[in-house]
C-alpha cells in the first residue's frame, strides 16, 4: 500500500490554486461592484444616470468585462510559452501578472480609464493561468486519477466564487461604505494566490515537460517525488515504466506532428471531412455555452436576484452566495460521479433542457408578475434560478472541456485546443460586456428569451450531432465521427455494435484455432 505522499498533494493544491483568480473575478469582484462604496467611486449611482440608463449599462458592462477580454488574451499567450519555457515557470509568470494587475486595479481610486486597464492585465494573467493549470494537473497525475486531480482545479474555482459572495456580505454589513470596503473584498485573493507562489518554489516542473527537453535525469527525480519513490527503488519499479512511457508518448507526438506546419493543419482540419466536423462541433459547443447564458447570469447573479424578488443588498449577497454552493454541489457531482455513469451526451443535454425552461420561465415572470408583487411567482422565480445553475453545472459549464480533450487527433489537438479556448474566451467577454445593455433594451425579459432560444436550438442540434464518447478510445473517435453529423445520435449505437460483432468474430477466430490446434493433437 503506497504510503501518504505529501508533496503529491501539496503539488496539487498549489497549481490549482491558479483558478482562484478566475473563479474569484466571477463572484467576489462581480458582487463588489454592486457595493456602495465601489459604486460610489466608480460613478455607477443609478440616480446619476436617470436620463442615460444606457451609459451606465456601459459603464457597469465595461468593468466586468474587460478582466475577460484579457483572460481571452492571456490563453492565447500561454498557449505559445507553456512549452518554451515550462508548464511550473509559466504559471508563475501569469501568477505574477495577475497580481500587478490587481493591485493597480484595487488602488485606481475611481480613475475609470485606470481601472479599465487594470482589468484588461489582471486578466491576461488569469486567463493564462485557465490553460497552465489544468495542463500542469493533467500531465503529473497517474492515467486511472487524471480526471478527478484535474477536476480539483474547477472546485477551487467555484469554491472561490462561492466564497466572494459572503466576503462581499460581510463587508457590506460590517465595513462603512470607504474605499477600504472595496478595496479589501478585491484584494482577498492576493493571499492564498500569494502563498501558492511561494510555495512552487518547493515543487519541480513536470516530468513529461522534462522529458520533452531532454531533461531525462530531472524528469526521473520529479516523477519520483510524486510518486513517493526514491530515485534508487525508481529506477527498478513502476516510474522507470512510467518515465518510458512518458518518453514514448511524446516521440510518437513528435513523429505525428514532424513536419506539420500550423497552415498545413489548419488546411488539413478545412479539407478533412472528419476533421472539420470535430472542429466544428467543438466551436459549436464552445457558441452555446456561452451564449446560453451561463457567464452572464453568473457575473450578475446579484442583479439577477433583485429581478426576481430578492430585496436588500445583504440579501441579495446571501442567496448569490448560495446560487455559488449549488453551482459547486452540482460541479463535484457531475465530475465525480455523472459524466462517467451516465455519460457526457446525457448530462449535457439534460442541462441544456433545465437552462431552456428556466430561461422560459423567468420571461414570463418579468413580462407579467415582477411588477404585479406576487409572492409565489417571485418565490418560483428564485428556485429557477437554482435549476439553472444545477442544469448549467451539470451540462455545458464542463462538458464541452470534456469533447475538446477527447476528440481531436493529436495531429490537430493543439490548433483545435487553441481556437476553443480563444472562443470561449471571446464569447465570455461579448456575454458579459452586453447583459446589462440587454437588460435595458430588451426589457430584462427579452434578454431571457434570447438564451431560451438558444438553449433550445443547442438542444436540438447538439442532440443530433454529439455523439457519446464516455469509454471510447482516442482511436475509435474517428470511427464516431465516420458517418452524416446529423446521424451523430447514432453513431456510438454503431460503433457498440461494431466491437461487439469483432469481439464474436475473434471469439470465434480464436474458438477455430483451438479447435485446429486439438485436431493436430490428435494425428
Amino acid at each position: 500500500m503506497q504510503s501518504f505522499n505529501l508533496y503529491y498533494l501539496m503539488a496539487i493544491v498549489i497549481i490549482a490554486c491558479g483558478s482562484i483568480p478566475k473563479g474569484y473575478d466571477e463572484g467576489g469582484f462581480s458582487a463588489s461592484v454592486g457595493l456602495k462604496s465601489f459604486k460610489n467611486e466608480f460613478n455607477l449611482v443609478p440616480a446619476n444616470w436617470q436620463d442615460n440608463p444606457s451609459g451606465l449599462a456601459d459603464r457597469k458592462a465595461n468593468i466586468s468585462s474587460f478582466g475577460v477580454l484579457g483572460a481571452a488574451f492571456g490563453s492565447l499567450i500561454s498557449l505559445a510559452l507553456t512549452d518554451r519555457l515550462g508548464r511550473l515557470r509559466c504559471w508563475r509568470l501569469f501568477v505574477l501578472i495577475w497580481a500587478c494587475g490587481l493591485m493597480v486595479q484595487v488602488f485606481s481610486s475611481g480613475i475609470y480609464g485606470l481601472i479599465l486597464c487594470a482589468r484588461i492585465f489582471s486578466g491576461v494573467g488569469a486567463g493564462g493561468l485557465t490553460v497552465t493549470a489544468p495542463l500542469f494537473l493533467s500531465e503529473i497525475a497517474p492515467a486511472k486519477s487524471r480526471g478527478m486531480v484535474v477536476s480539483i482545479y474547477m472546485v477551487l474555482l467555484l469554491s472561490f466564487l462561492t466564497i466572494g459572495f459572503f466576503i462581499n456580505y460581510a463587508a457590506n454589513a460590517g465595513m462603512a461604505a470607504t474605499r477600504a470596503q472595496y478595496r479589501l473584498v478585491q484584494a482577498i485573493p492576493l493571499i492564498p494566490v500569494g502563498f501558492a507562489f511561494l510555495g512552487s518554489f518547493f515543487i519541480m516542473d513536470t516530468p513529461r515537460w522534462l522529458a520533452s527537453k531532454g531533461r531525462t535525469d530531472e524528469a526521473m527525480r520529479s516523477l519520483s517525488r510524486l510518486r513517493n519513490l526514491s530515485v534508487t527503488e525508481s529506477e527498478d519499479s513502476r516510474v522507470q515504466y512510467e518515465l518510458q512511457d512518458i518518453l514514448h508518448d511524446y516521440q510518437s507526438k513528435e513523429q505525428v506532428l514532424k513536419e506539420s506546419s500550423f497552415f498545413k493543419i489548419v488546411k488539413d482540419i478545412a479539407t478533412t471531412p472528419t476533421y472539420r466536423e470535430r472542429f466544428l462541433l467543438g466551436a459549436f459547443m464552445q457558441t452555446v455555452a456561452q451564449w446560453s447564458g451561463g457567464n452572464g447570469i453568473t457575473y450578475y447573479i446579484p442583479q439577477i436576484f433583485e429581478y426576481a424578488g430578492v430585496t436588500g443588498t445583504s440579501t441579495s449577497l446571501i442567496t448569490s452566495g448560495a446560487y455559488g454552493i449549488v453551482k459547486l454541489v452540482f460541479t463535484m457531482l457531475f465530475t465525480w460521479g455523472l459524466v462517467d455513469k451516465i455519460g457526457r451526451r446525457r448530462c449535457m443535454l439534460t442541462g441544456l433542457f433545465l437552462q431552456c425552461i428556466t430561461h422560459v420561465y423567468m420571461s414570463v415572470y418579468m413580462s407579467l408578475f415582477q411588477s404585479s408583487e406576487s409572492k409565489s411567482a417571485s418565490n418560483a422565480a428564485i428556485a429557477s434560478v437554482f435549476v439553472y445553475a444545477a442544469g448549467w453545472s451539470i451540462g455545458l459549464c464542463t462538458v464541452q472541456y470534456l469533447y475538446s480533450t477527447e476528440i481531436y487527433p493529436t495531429r490537430i489537438r493543439s490548433v483545435c485546443y487553441a481556437t476553443n479556448m480563444a472562443l470561449h474566451w471571446f464569447f465570455q467577454f461579448a456575454v458579459v460586456r452586453v447583459t446589462p445593455n440587454m437588460f435595458v433594451s430588451l426589457h430584462i425579459y427579452g434578454a431571457y428569451m434570447f438564451w431560451a432560444m438558444i438553449c433550445a436550438i443547442g438542444f436540438i442540434i447538439l442532440g443530433l450531432w454529439a455523439p457519446e464518447t464516455k469509454g471510447v478510445p482516442m482511436e475509435g473517435m474517428e470511427d464516431l465521427f465516420s458517418g452524416k453529423w446529423w446521424m451523430g445520435w447514432r453513431a456510438r449505437k454503431e460503433f457498440d455494435r461494431r466491437e461487439s460483432m469483432s469481439s464474436r468474430e475473434q471469439g470465434v477466430m480464436n474458438m477455430e484455432k483451438g479447435k485446429a490446434a486439438i485436431q493436430v493433437e490428435k494425428v
